[in-house]
C-alpha cells in the first residue's frame, strides 16, 4: 500500500469520526442529571432513575468498546495489506469482473459480520437482558442471522452486480443511470419490505374488535388517512421495548402496534401513540425524508464517478484498480460527507417529530395522553433525559423527551398528573 493523500485523507476521517463519537459519549455522561428531573417527578422514582443512569453508562461503555474494537482491525486489516489479499483471492477465481467483484464485496461482508457478531450478541445476551429488554432466543438470533444473510444475496446481490455492470458500461452517464436504478429499487422496497419482508421476521395479527380498535379507525377516518388494517405485531419475541408504526402507499396502508405497547400503555395513550405516527403521513414526512434520501444518493453517486478511477485511492490499499474495490474504498472515503448529511437529516427529522406530536394533540384532543405516553415510554425504555447537545445532534433522530414535553405543553394545557 501507499501511504498517500488519500490514505491520509480516509485515516482522519474514520479516526475523526471516532474521536467525534467518544467526545459526545463523555459530554453525554457529564450531562447526565443525577436527580429525576421535575418533569417526571411524579412517574420516576429514584431507583428506577438511577437504574436508567446505570443503562445510559453500560451502553455508553459498550458503545465505545465496540467502536474502538471495530476501527483497530478494520485499521489493521488495511495496514496489513488485507484489502489487496482479499483482491487477489477473488481474482484467482473463475468469473468475469462482476463476480469478482460480487466475491471481494462478499468476502468483505461476510468478514465484517464475523467480527461484529460477538458485539452483536454481547448487546443482546449481555447488555439488554442485565436491564430486562433481551426476550430474544438464541434460536431467533441464529434465524435473524440466516434471514438477513438470504436477504443479502437475493436481493443484495443482484442490486451490486446491476450497478457493477452500470459502473463498466454507462460511460459518463453511469453515475445518473445507478443514481436511477438505486432510487427506483429504493421506492420499490418502501412497498415490498412491510408487504413481504417483515412478515418473514415478525407475526402480525388483526388487533381485535372493541373500543380500541373502533377509536383507531375512528380517528383515521376523521384525519382523511385511509388505513387497510390494523395490526399487532409480536415485538416481545426480540425485545420488552414499544413502538408503533404506519406502512404502506395508497388505500393499501397499515397500522401495525407493537404487542409490548398494547401492554403497556391505557387506550388514550395508544391512540395519542397512533395520531402522531399517522401525522408523519398526514404532513407529507415521509415523502420529504424520502426525497431526501433520494438527493442523499444523486450526490453519493455523483462524487462517486468523481473518484472512482483516481489510480491513487487504490493505491493508498495496495489493490489494482477495480470498480468493486472503488466502490468500497469510496465508502471509506465519504465518511465526511456522510457525517454532514446525517447532521442535516437528523435536524429535518426532529423538526418531523415536533410535528407529528402537535398533529396528535391537536386532532385528537389527546394533548395530555401524549405527553403521559412519552413519560411512560421513557420510564419504560430507561432513556436517558438530558442528553447532550452534540450527542443530540450526530444522533437523535428524534428531539429529547423533555424537549417534545415542553413543546407539547405550548400546544396542551397541563393537567393534574397522575402516576400511571
Amino acid at each position: 500500500m501507499e501511504f498517500n493523500l488519500y490514505a491520509i485523507i480516509i485515516l482522519a476521517a474514520l479516526v475523526g469520526d471516532f474521536l467525534l463519537g467518544a467526545l459526545a459519549d463523555g459530554l453525554n455522561l457529564r450531562a447526565a442529571s443525577e436527580t429525576v428531573p421535575a418533569e417526571f417527578a411524579a412517574v420516576y422514582d429514584a431507583v428506577a432513575y438511577a437504574r436508567s443512569q446505570r443503562y445510559l453508562w453500560a451502553r455508553t461503555r459498550f458503545g465505545l468498546v465496540r467502536g474502538g474494537a471495530e476501527l483497530a482491525i478494520l485499521l489493521a486489516f488495511w495496514f496489513g495489506g488485507g484489502f489487496g489479499w482479499v483482491q487477489r483471492l477473488t481474482n484467482s477465481w473463475a468469473g468475469g469482473e462482476i463476480v469478482q467483484g460480487l466475491l471481494f464485496v462478499a468476502l468483505l461482508a461476510l468478514g465484517r459480520m464475523v467480527y461484529s457478531l460477538p458485539f452483536s450478541w454481547y448487546a443482546v445476551f449481555v447488555l439488554e437482558s442485565r436491564f430486562g429488554f433481551n426476550r430474544t432466543t438464541l434460536g431467533t438470533f441464529i434465524k435473524d442471522l440466516l434471514k438477513g444473510l438470504v436477504l443479502s444475496v437475493v436481493i443484495g446481490g443482484p442490486l451490486l452486480a446491476g450497478i457493477l455492470w452500470l459502473l463498466g458500461r454507462a460511460g459518463s452517464l453511469a453515475w445518473l443511470w445507478c443514481w436511477l436504478a438505486v432510487a427506483g429499487f429504493s421506492l420499490l422496497m418502501q412497498v415490498i419490505y412491510p408487504a413481504w419482508i417483515m412478515p418473514w421476521f415478525n407475526r402480525f395479527e388483526p388487533l381485535e374488535e372493541g373500543d380500541l380498535r373502533r377509536r383507531i379507525l375512528a380517528m383515521a377516518a376523521a384525519v382523511g388517512f385511509p388505513v387497510q388494517r390494523v395490526q399487532v405485531m409480536d415485538g416481545s419475541r426480540r425485545s420488552g421495548h414499544s413502538n408503533a408504526m404506519v406502512t404502506g402507499f395508497g388505500r393499501a396502508k397499515r397500522i401495525a402496534l407493537y404487542d409490548t405497547l398494547l401492554a403497556d400503555h391505557p387506550a388514550d395513550e395508544i391512540v395519542a401513540i397512533t395520531a402522531h405516527e399517522v401525522g408523519h403521513w398526514r404532513l407529507h414526512h415521509i415523502w420529504w425524508l424520502t426525497v431526501f434520501h433520494l438527493v442523499h444518493l444523486g450526490i453519493l453517486f455523483r462524487l462517486l464517478a468523481v473518484f472512482l478511477h483516481h489510480e491513487g485511492l487504490f493505491a493508498a490499499f495496495g489493490v489494482v484498480p477495480s470498480t468493486a474495490a472503488g466502490l468500497v474504498f469510496f465508502g471509506l472515503l465519504y465518511t465526511p460527507v456522510e457525517l454532514v448529511l446525517a447532521l442535516g437529516l437528523n435536524v429535518q427529522s426532529r423538526r418531523c417529530e415536533y410535528a407529528a406530536d402537535r398533529f396528535a394533540a391537536t386532532a385528537t384532543g389527546l394533548g395530555e395522553a401524549m405527553i403521559a405516553a412519552l413519560k411512560r415510554l421513557s420510564v419504560h425504555n430507561l432513556s436517558n433525559l438530558t442528553p447532550h447537545p452534540l450527542t443530540v445532534a450526530l444522533e437523535y433522530s428524534h428531539p429529547p423527551v423533555l424537549a417534545r414535553i415542553r413543546a407539547l405543553r405550548s400546544v396542551t394545557p397541563p393537567a393534574e398528573e397522575t402516576t400511571p
